[in-house]
């Protein structure tokens, strides 16, 4: 019976502190972008809260949302930067090798992603690692914390849920959603946070990954 292996993907496996944090800097600077990519990370789950739109909108809007709470001005032509800049954000530099070391042992692999169907599938390029499957916002029109990505997933796998492992960095977006499902969940805990409920097993980043879901459900 097939092993199943889910994940999140900004965030989980490719940085997107990195790339919002890049924007950031290009239009105000070094000095303000770390305090402002931490707001920007708060607004955005509000704006996703309102209503399904697309994840490109999402982006536009809390960047909008973010200039306006500072009081910065964003050039013209540039509200949309975020979404154009997607596409080129990078996975974390372990993220790859470890992904094809889960594949090799015979787990199929699928994305449960807050994004649209094109932007996720210019980052599984950049991943360069064969998914089986990947479910975005876009196709349950709604975004995580709600249940629809995970609804979805079993509804076209039928996969054995004793079988199966939620890997995710964001503990709101993912782990306490999956805790809420009866989940078994991997935290990838890479800044080091504290937060309720606990998942199932924490780690810092990938590296560890292979060996960790092949003790969650031997093969």
């Amino acid at each position: 019976m097939d092993r199943w292996a889910t994940f999140d993907c900004y965030g989980t496996l490719v940085d997107w502190n990195a790339g919002i944090g890049s924007i950031l800097e290009r239009l105000w600077g070094v000095e303000q972008a770390p305090a402002l990519l931490e707001r920007y990370h708060e607004l955005e789950p509000g704006i996703q809260a309102e209503g399904y739109r697309s994840y490109a909108e999402v982006l536009t809007l809390t960047l909008e949302a973010l200039a306006r709470e500072v009081g910065y001005g964003i050039p013209e032509g540039e509200s949309g930067i975020l979404a154009q800049s997607l596409p080129d954000w990078p996975p974390f530099d372990e993220v790859p090798e470890s992904l094809a070391e889960v594949r090799r042992r015979g787990w199929k692999l699928a994305i449960l992603s807050n994004s649209d169907r094109d932007l996720i599938g210019a980052s599984m390029k950049r991943l360069d690692v064969p998914f089986d499957l990947a479910i975005v916002a876009e196709d349950v029109q709604s975004y995580k914390p709600a249940h629809g990505h995970w609804e979805r997933f079993y509804e076209v796998t039928t996969a054995d849920r004793e079988r199966h492992v939620h890997v995710a960095q964001s503990h709101f977006h993912d782990i306490v959603p999956a805790t809420e499902l009866g989940l078994t969940s991997v935290w990838v805990n890479r800044g080091g946070e504290q937060a309720e409920p606990p998942p199932t097993r924490e780690i810092a980043d990938l590296t560890a990954l292979p060996d960790t879901l092949d003790e969650l459900v031997p093969a």
